[in-house]
């Protein structure tokens, strides 16, 4: 009697166990329930939608935390010009338009000053280089201070890697024949520029080849050979430039509304971190792939001139560069701090450089 009694028990409890099971799942696949868990975000970005390179970026990355999420964060991405124009998804991430952009810093230097110190800086840090300061060196921790009065939180989510020196539709042989080019250029490369006779001229890319095709500009420095090619600079500018001084770096940023991810859940904020963690890593190695691919077919193919930038038009600017930075800075306390920071990243970048990359790949 005692093991019947025993067995009718068992029977009893895992039946109850089954209906609970099956109650739950009922609840956990209600439409209801789904809709309340599902959360879709807006992202702007400054680039032409599927853009070569930084267009590319950042629609991966937004499909890449949708995927990695489960669709429980939706990303739909909004091109420049779709929602805001190119040079405005600073403040559309900071007044709630949007959730999420994908841009370059150095764009918002007139809002916030050392800005510019997080995409690159005039024979400053490469890629590679910028990550270990933003990562390893204190660099993450000041571009928070920088951004935190704007409700803005901004991860490195993508690079372009090492850039060209610039698209010119006359030859360049001397500091000469610089004066009164105008020539888009964007950061600190401007200031270079202006200091070695041209007129620096800024514009948002997608009206850097209608700019050159007009006569606006005589000269162009954008990124590298992928995107450079896929823009068509070659049809109006025939003259490739390098090497860069200008542009050592590609990093681009994902700026994100402070509020709206510190109220995601923990693990779908940990997901929106190592998304642009992953894609910064994945898009430097892409670039450094298609940049020599796109080299070969612009000279090979497309009749640029490849051109390398006279000696003394490099002295000059790597003479000039120290003062305009010393002067940029001036007066503004955070800057001067990031400058202090970016400055010793620089100098422990050059000490190891100087033993390792650069006597190796002159060897090689």
């Amino acid at each position: 009697m005692t093991g019947k009694l025993i067995s009718r028990r068992n029977m009893l409890k895992t039946a109850g166990i089954a209906a609970s099971a099956t109650v739950l799942s009922t609840v956990l696949q209600s439409p209801a329930l789904a809709t309340i868990n599902k959360i879709k975000w807006k992202m702007v970005t400054s680039w032409p939608k599927n853009s070569a390179g930084l267009g590319i970026t950042a629609q991966r990355l937004a499909d890449r935390i949708t995927s990695m999420s489960g669709g429980r964060l939706t990303i739909k991405l909004f091109a420049a010009g779709e929602l805001v124009p190119p040079l405005e998804v600073f403040d559309a991430v900071a007044g709630g338009q949007a959730h999420m952009a994908h841009t370059a810093s150095f764009f918002w230097q007139g809002k916030a000053k050392a800005s510019v110190f997080f995409t690159t800086i005039p024979f400053g840090l490469t890629a590679l280089e910028h990550m270990a300061w933003i990562n390893h060196g204190g660099g993450q921790s000041l571009w928070d201070e920088l951004y935190a009065p704007f409700g803005i939180k901004a991860f490195m989510a993508g690079n372009t890697g090492i850039q060209m020196g610039g698209w010119f539709k006359k030859e360049i042989n001397s500091i000469d024949d610089l004066a009164s080019v105008k020539i888009r250029s964007a950061g600190l490369g401007g200031e270079i520029f202006k200091q070695l006779g041209a007129m620096p001229i800024f514009l948002p890319p997608s009206e850097i080849y209608t700019s050159l095709q007009s006569g606006l500009i005589d000269a162009a420095e954008f990124l590298g050979p992928w995107s450079d090619h896929g823009f068509g600079f070659y049809k109006a500018a025939p003259y490739y430039y390098w090497p860069t001084f200008n542009k050592p770096n590609g990093s681009a940023e994902c700026l994100i509304n402070s509020e709206a991810l510190a109220n995601l859940p923990t693990d779908l904020q940990k997901i929106v971190t190592n998304a642009c963690a992953a894609e910064n890593a994945f898009a430097l190695s892409e670039s450094d792939w298609q940049n020599s691919r796109y080299l070969n077919e612009l000279t090979s193919n497309k009749n640029v001139k490849l051109r390398q930038f006279p000696t003394d038009i490099l002295d000059q600017a790597k003479a000039l560069s120290s003062g305009i930075l010393d002067g940029f800075v001036t007066g503004d306390k955070l800057a001067s701090d990031i400058l202090i920071s970016y400055r010793a990243a620089l100098k422990n970048a050059r000490q190891w450089a100087n033993v390792s990359r650069k006597p190796f790949m002159s060897s090689r």
